[in-house]
């Protein structure tokens, strides 16, 4: 039995991964904030656990993780999706914007993966951070969340050099647009239709469309699959050629 501790689970990318395991026959452990959403999430497919709240520091994470393994016994697979977007450029990006951002895209995803290293060496397996096209190629008024996934790409290939020998694998999926609640933020943001917001996102990437959140999930799965065991220390774009 393989175990995954899927972040970010109750929508999105990190609701279609749950759910994307499960239905390959892990053992799923879907946490996020919203309660009601996971029990949504849960009821999709057979053996998806979930744990509703907030993730604000190492002790969280650490009771997140060894609530894992109270659960199923052990964990071959971490996949840190939860993230959040504020845009701004420098001057628009007060403290709070800042600390928060980093706090939930970058702090989270180490403090998390720093608690399940040691079980997931046990039997060896992956940790999967979802990153972003703007952790690779910066865009206008993307300054704390640019910098968060650029970082965490970075955290993705320092622990992948520490951590082969002891049979972790880490890498790092980049995503351009994904058709997910945080992109219909975007639009409201930017004061537009939903739908003539995804158009226009869509029109950036040379396919012409943005990605589901399940195409996003499929990679993951892939990487924390046998037939990934050679890679590691990777940033994948999942983005229709945008960042070719």
């Amino acid at each position: 039995m393989s175990v995954v501790l899927v972040t970010g689970a109750s929508s999105g990318i990190g609701a279609a991964t749950a759910i994307a395991f499960a239905e390959a026959g892990w053992e799923v452990m879907a946490a996020g904030r919203d309660e009601d959403r996971l029990e949504e999430v849960a009821d999709v497919a057979d053996g998806i656990a979930t744990w509703a709240g907030d993730l604000e520091g190492s002790e969280d994470c650490d009771e997140l993780v060894a609530d894992t393994i109270d659960e199923y016994g052990g964990l071959h697979c971490l996949v840190n999706s939860a993230g959040i977007l504020l845009r701004g450029d420098a001057i628009e990006t007060t403290d709070e914007i800042w600390r928060s951002t980093m706090s939930i895209n970058l702090d989270i995803p180490f403090f998390l993966s720093r608690a399940a290293i040691p079980f997931i060496s046990e039997d060896g397996g992956s940790i999967i951070n979802i990153s972003s096209f703007w952790g690779l190629r910066a865009d206008e008024r993307t300054v704390a969340y640019a910098s968060s996934k650029a970082g965490l790409i970075m955290l993705t290939k320092t622990m992948a050099k520490d951590h082969a020998a002891d049979g972790v694998r880490v890498n790092a999926v980049c995503p351009g647009g994904v058709d997910t609640p945080m992109l219909a933020r975007g639009a409201e943001a930017a004061e537009q239709p939903v739908a003539k917001f995804l158009e226009t996102v869509a029109s950036f990437s040379p396919n012409g469309r943005i990605a589901t959140p399940e195409e996003v999930a499929g990679l993951v799965l892939f990487l924390a699959s046998d037939a990934a065991a050679q890679i590691t220390g990777t940033a994948i774009p999942i983005d229709g050629g945008l960042s070719a």
